[in-house]
């Protein structure tokens, strides 16, 4: 697998998902955003890392259920597994089935990830203990919040293969990232191109921005034509020479 580099990661965390999303478009992938997906905490911050991916399919009685004997919940338990096998930087990307019935993981669970240096935990179903989730400097993405617990309506069954989050596939390594908008999910193989191209194009947005704002036209503008482009290449150079 290529390795992604500090920076590629540091690039991707810093721009919006609007631009990485841009970004993926221009490149022909049409929907790489988690729609329905939101951040517990949107001041927790934005990341970035490798996905590592845990899939659910709906639980049976005979394969999850003692009638409610929670002491044998960590016997078989992929779950778990997964949670102690991610490693600091990755990003656990759960795949539900859309299927917000049952949690996902609750406070017990993001504790751990965050004090292991996990950069994020996201599925397509619910959490639950959402209210003291919402309080963690952890980054924590849903699509709703529920009580009631996993093996009710889940079973956990494979890690490190490809899921489906949110109507996006995901493979593992993947490089996942996310604001407080949502999340998008990069191809690994584009993750250092795409971060460099975001990178620009969020700074060459700020100078649209500044234009827009003052009441500049959007024909002409935003997309910038070559007059347009040559004074962004002039406020470039400006703003190159006083850092």
């Amino acid at each position: 697998m290529t390795a992604i580099s500090a920076e590629t990661l540091e690039k991707l965390k810093a721009c919006s998902t609007a631009t990485l999303t841009t970004q993926l478009f221009k490149r022909n992938y049409r929907q790489q955003f988690l729609v329905g997906v939101s951040p517990l905490n949107p001041a927790a911050g934005s990341f970035a890392g490798e996905a590592f991916t845990l899939r659910f399919i709906p639980s049976r009685e005979d394969k999850d259920w003692d009638l409610g004997d929670l002491r044998k919940r960590g016997e078989d338990n992929m779950q778990w597994e997964a949670i102690e096998a991610i490693e600091s930087g990755q990003v656990l990307m759960i795949d539900s089935r859309n299927d917000p019935r049952a949690a996902s993981a609750g406070n017990m669970l993001m504790t751990r990830m965050h004090r292991k240096g996990v950069a994020a935990a996201i599925t397509d179903g619910a959490f639950r203990d959402c209210t003291e989730i919402s309080k963690m400097p952890f980054p924590a993405y849903c699509a709703a919040n529920t009580a009631s617990t996993r093996p009710a309506y889940h079973r956990a069954v494979d890690m490190q293969l490809p899921i489906g989050c949110a109507g996006v596939a995901v493979y593992p390594g993947d490089i996942v990232a996310g604001d407080c908008d949502g999340v998008v999910v990069i191809p690994r193989s584009i993750a250092e191109e795409l971060a460099n191209d975001s990178h620009e194009q969020e700074i060459r947005e700020q100078f649209l921005f500044t234009k827009i704002d003052a009441g500049a036209s959007l024909w002409g503008t935003y997309p910038p034509n070559e007059d347009t482009m040559n004074e962004y290449a002039q406020w470039r150079a400006n703003r190159n020479a006083t850092r």
